[in-house]
C-alpha cells in the first residue's frame, strides 16, 4: 500500500528527508491549456495586445515559476534546476496548449516544478489577455510524465 510521504505517523505535515538519497537525472513534463474566444487567440498570435507579446512573457513566467516552486508549495525542497522548457500549441482556433518540461540532477523529483510552471504560464496568458476576454478558462493541468528517482518512470495514459 502506498502511503503519503508528507505526513508523519501522527498525521502531521512534514518535509520528506532526502539527505540519504542519491542524485539521479530527473525530468517531468506537465500540460495544461487556456481556452478563449477565437478572436482573442488571433490577437495573441499577432502580438496585438497592448501588454505586449503574451507568449514570450508567459514563457518567462513559467521558467521563473519553476525556480520559485518551493516558495509557493510549502513542503517542496529547493532544488537545482538544469533546464525548463515551456512550449505552446496554437493548433486549435480557441485554445493555447501549454507544455512545461523541467530537468534536474538531484535527490527529489521535479513534478511540482513542471506543474507550477504550467500553471504560471496559463495564469500569465489570462492576465495579459483579460482586458479583451475575461471568460477565458484555464483547464486540464496535469502531470504527463516523469522519469528518475526511486519510483521510476510514469507516463499518463491518454484517454
Amino acid at each position: 500500500m502506498n502511503r503519503l510521504t508528507h505526513v508523519d505517523a501522527k498525521g502531521e505535515a512534514r518535509m520528506v528527508d532526502v539527505g540519504a538519497k542519491g542524485n539521479t537525472e530527473r525530468e517531468a513534463t506537465a500540460k495544461g491549456k487556456v481556452i478563449m474566444k477565437p478572436t482573442t487567440l488571433e490577437q495573441i498570435k499577432m502580438a496585438g495586445l497592448k501588454k505586449g507579446n503574451v507568449l514570450a512573457v508567459a514563457q518567462v513566467a513559467g521558467i521563473m515559476a519553476a525556480k520559485k516552486t518551493p516558495d509557493l508549495i510549502p513542503l517542496c525542497h529547493p532544488i537545482l534546476i538544469n533546464d525548463v522548457i515551456i512550449e505552446f500549441d496554437l493548433a486549435a482556433n480557441d485554445t493555447i496548449g501549454i507544455t512545461a518540461t523541467v530537468k534536474s540532477s538531484g535527490k527529489t523529483g521535479v513534478e511540482m516544478e513542471a506543474l507550477v510552471a504550467t500553471s504560471a504560464a496559463a495564469l500569465t496568458i489570462y492576465d495579459m489577455a483579460k482586458a479583451i476576454d475575461k471568460g477565458m478558462t484555464i483547464s486540464e493541468i496535469y502531470l504527463k510524465s516523469k522519469t528518475g528517482g526511486k519510483s521510476g518512470t510514469y507516463r499518463r495514459e491518454e484517454a
